[in-house]
């Protein structure tokens, strides 16, 4: 029998034996729900990319890695702290801010006081860029999801998915995460 611990924030912990047989699998009803989230995600970041690729100067990550930058303290983020809130890995951001680089819309540089530390700076250029890209992917994003929802479902959709991404950070975005939930 094996035991998971989860520890749901409050300070409580809850443990859960060894699931039943029938608790295991999704109930048909879950499943087309599961399905559905599969596609509908998949689908809207291919709409959306697509977007991107055939009427923007920036592809939808760079667009997005834009924003994170735009949002930040001097437009400046660590490289490891962009990669996080970008969901990527170091190296698959490390090869975008080079391409973002040799383009002239982002610069690297060391981080002041850590010799290991790199930093990704928003440049005028890279400015620039973003405010043009601006309205041609918000319009998609509205014409793409908001539009095709009511206001309910999209502010619905919104505090689902952010309970989904803390739960999917503490659960698996960390070695510790993935060993509670798969052993």
């Amino acid at each position: 029998m094996s035991q998971i611990t989860v520890d749901e924030g409050g300070g409580g912990e809850v443990t859960a034996q060894a699931i039943e047989e029938q608790d295991l699998w999704l109930t048909e009803e879950q499943q087309g729900f599961w399905r559905h989230y599969l596609e509908g995600t998949a689908r809207f970041v291919e709409a959306l990319g697509a977007v991107h690729d055939r009427t923007l100067d920036l592809s939808l990550g760079e667009y997005s890695l834009l924003v994170q930058l735009s949002e930040a303290p001097e437009l400046t983020l660590r490289m490891s702290t962009l990669a996080d809130g970008l969901v990527l890995s170091r190296s698959r951001l490390t090869h975008t801010v080079a391409r973002m680089e040799a383009r002239g819309l982002v610069e690297r540089r060391a981080a002041e006081g850590d010799r290991r530390g790199v930093n990704c700076t928003m440049t005028d250029a890279g400015r620039a860029a973003l405010e043009t890209a601006a309205p041609g992917h918000v319009s998609a994003v509205r014409r793409i999801m908001v539009e095709a929802l009511e206001p309910e479902e999209f502010a619905l959709l919104g505090r689902i998915m952010a309970k989904v991404a803390e739960s999917s950070k503490r659960s698996g975005g960390t070695e510790e995460g993935l060993t509670a939930h798969c052993d």
